[in-house]
């Protein structure tokens, strides 16, 4: 084609010395010019027809495909692959031009495949993501470790067509370079062994909430990638932390906080010292009147007649209001609907310290929803601070201004 442009030229008129050049600057035109019409037609004609078929279709992969942008990529070969083919049919292939745009056209096609076969990779996360069954597959890294070989072997096969080599030469030189490869690429290598670590010992999923008290993270898991691991904070932050660190640290997982069925409450009340005392039986016949802790009033007065004696009496056994209170206590959580059953349900006390005696509350609430027990918390401590003046009880707390105003 070159020939008959020069040709052409010739019989045209034009002067010898301007006939190469002007037929290599036509041929250049020609070339980009059918290289932009046939991307046109991929972009917006072929690939707008493409669209509406996935569009139409039943199917979800397809829509990954959309989504991702394969077919976009794709597209953009069609002018390359044009290129390669037009370049030695317009252009003299002794030309430097002719070099450069083919050079230049290899080059592109090496990178456009591979960024078409990570738009495909993209794909086989997502749609992996949308129906896996098992979440420790550490597909996410694996797909990473993929796309970096795909990329070498891109650049490798682009500095081959720069260079005019054969890939096999600069494969050769890279055994000598294998210390700095490591050097670069220790954390890609470190980031490897750790997922393949945390997926086999299923330590830690997408999902999963975990705490992470040396790089601020206190979220849920939502990307567990070949160099980091992306962690969603409860304040909507999202903090990055390195793979290999899950490996060489410690974090707390609540994943089987979650399968267990109850999430843990353990707080305290402190009683007031100078307010705990010994009822009597005035005072235990007005508690009765309490469902929770009638029958356990009635079993503690059967156990002090039969032993003879009385509640009055000072030097007999008798009952206090702080344990009485504690035994409210466990009935009031025995009966609570919120309450996992099954798991441990507690009232302890504590060693007394200047602030007071300290009620310990160790039980699981049924509802892991942070919200819902947060609620449920509350409400559970909201009615145990209004039934302790009920048992003569006193909740302490250190005198505040009001206090010294009001004596």
């Amino acid at each position: 084609m070159n020939a008959i442009i020069t040709d052409w030229l010739s019989a045209q008129g034009m002067p010898n010395q301007y006939v190469s050049i002007t037929a290599l600057i036509i041929g250049a035109m020609v070339i980009f010019a059918l290289a932009h019409i046939s991307y046109y037609i991929a972009k917006h004609q072929i690939l707008h027809i493409v669209h509406k078929l996935v569009l139409k279709s039943q199917n979800t992969w397809d829509d990954l495909l959309l989504e991702q942008k394969v077919f976009s990529r794709i597209s953009f070969l069609v002018p390359l692959i044009l290129l390669l083919v037009l370049v030695p049919i317009f252009l003299p292939t002794e030309s430097l031009v002719s070099d450069i745009l083919i050079v230049f056209a290899k080059v592109m096609i090496c990178f456009q495949v591979a960024l078409s076969i990570s738009a495909l990779l993209n794909v086989i996360r997502f749609g992996y993501r949308q129906k896996a069954t098992n979440k420790y597959l550490p597909l996410d890294s694996v797909i990473q470790v993929i796309k970096l070989v795909v990329f070498l072997v891109a650049t490798i096969l682009a500095l081959s067509f720069i260079l005019n080599r054969s890939p096999i030469y600069l494969l050769s030189g890279l055994g000598a370079l294998t210390a700095v490869l490591l050097l670069v690429f220790q954390d890609t290598i470190k980031g490897l062994v750790a997922s393949i670590q945390i997926s086999a010992n299923k330590m830690v999923a997408p999902g999963d909430w975990v705490e992470l008290p040396n790089y601020g993270a206190d979220g849920d898991v939502i990307e567990i990638g070949l160099n980091t691991v992306k962690v969603r904070n409860f304040d909507k932050t999202v903090t990055t932390v390195p793979t290999y660190a899950l490996m060489s640290g410690s974090f707390k997982n609540w994943r089987d906080m979650f399968n267990a069925g109850g999430r843990r409450i353990k707080r305290t009340i402190i009683i007031d010292i100078r307010s705990i005392k010994f009822y009597n039986n005035d005072e235990i016949n007005e508690l009765s009147k309490i469902d929770l802790i009638a029958d356990y009033l009635n079993k503690k007065r059967q156990e002090i007649s039969a032993s003879g004696q009385t509640a009055n009496d000072i030097n007999a056994r008798q009952l206090t209001n702080i344990g009485t209170f504690r035994a409210y206590i466990e009935a009031y959580l025995h009966a609570h609907n919120k309450v996992n059953h099954e798991m441990t349900c507690m009232v302890r006390q504590l060693t007394a310290t200047s602030s007071g005696l300290p009620l310990e509350l160790y039980f699981f609430c049924s509802d892991q929803n942070w919200v819902n027990y947060e609620a449920i918390q509350a409400d559970i401590f909201d009615h145990l601070f209004a039934m302790a003046p009920h048992f003569s009880l006193r909740i302490f707390q250190h005198p505040s201004g009001h206090d010294w105003q009001r004596n």
